[in-house]
């Protein structure tokens, strides 16, 4: 199972139209099950310190992050978990195309009032999944670093995770901008998504290496396209693994 590349491609489908809720489209399928899988093995981890808040990222773009990050939400929601997934992808949203909703105001809206106080109901939407909340982009603003690395956000994710069981952060690929790094550490844990074929293995270690600087708890990654080659008989599928010894030179 290769992570070497020789093109990185850029797809814009998820960013357009949304990310395959596979989880909700066939339940009962294999490949909704990995996410039940994913979303099992986490919680593992959470015995000895809780997982709280969590966010998933990618060394670069287009590298199944936002899919991987909305289906392991719903996993959790369909545990009976209260669940808020946010948006903090501020350059490329793709949670407002996903769920079918407005992104006229979100996390944007929030990290840039004025107001000493907002009432989270009034920027959080349904989802139209049981015990899954939704928190959209909101505007795309000029400055996405400054207002990620903010006190301000870290502020509203210390009130919002004492409302729901599980706050879950889509980031933006830690090579592509150094938008999140200051935030990932105070979070209660970090799962980075690799594709299969495209990630190149240079990438995953750097990715893992500003993790590490930046003392983020790495709680494991995830493999999407796993089973595009595979004997598996479906397109589309997921690995979970807690270690990194994949990624090491040889």
């Amino acid at each position: 199972m290769s992570l070497f590349s020789r093109h990185s491609k850029v797809d814009n489908e998820t960013r357009l139209h949304g990310a395959k809720l596979i989880t909700l489209a066939e339940p009962k399928g294999p490949i909704a099950e990995q996410f039940r899988t994913i979303q099992t093995n986490i919680g593992f981890m959470g015995i000895d310190h809780p997982i709280k808040t969590l966010a998933f990222t990618s060394a670069n773009i287009s590298e199944g992050k936002s899919t991987v990050t909305d289906n392991v939400a719903i996993a959790w929601a369909q545990m009976d978990k209260r669940v808020l997934l946010i948006d903090a992808d501020l350059r490329r949203p793709t949670l407002y195309s996903t769920f079918n909703v407005s992104n006229r105001q979100g996390l944007t809206s929030i990290l840039t009032s004025n107001e000493n106080s907002i009432n989270v109901e009034d920027f959080v939407q349904a989802s139209g999944v049981d015990n899954l909340d939704i928190l959209t982009s909101g505007p795309i603003p000029p400055n996405p670093a400054q207002l990620l690395n903010s006190n301000r956000l870290q502020a509203f994710i210390d009130a919002v995770e004492r409302q729901y069981d599980i706050v879950i952060l889509d980031v933006p690929p830690l090579l592509a901008v150094s938008d999140t790094q200051a935030l990932m550490r105070k979070l209660d844990g970090v799962v980075l998504v690799v594709k299969n074929g495209q990630t190149e293995k240079l990438a995953a270690k750097r990715a893992v290496e500003l993790l590490r600087l930046s003392k983020t708890r790495i709680l494991g990654y995830v493999m999407n396209d796993v089973g595009r080659d595979g004997d598996a008989g479906y397109g589309y599928g997921y690995g979970y693994g807690y270690g990194y010894g994949y990624l090491e030179d040889k």
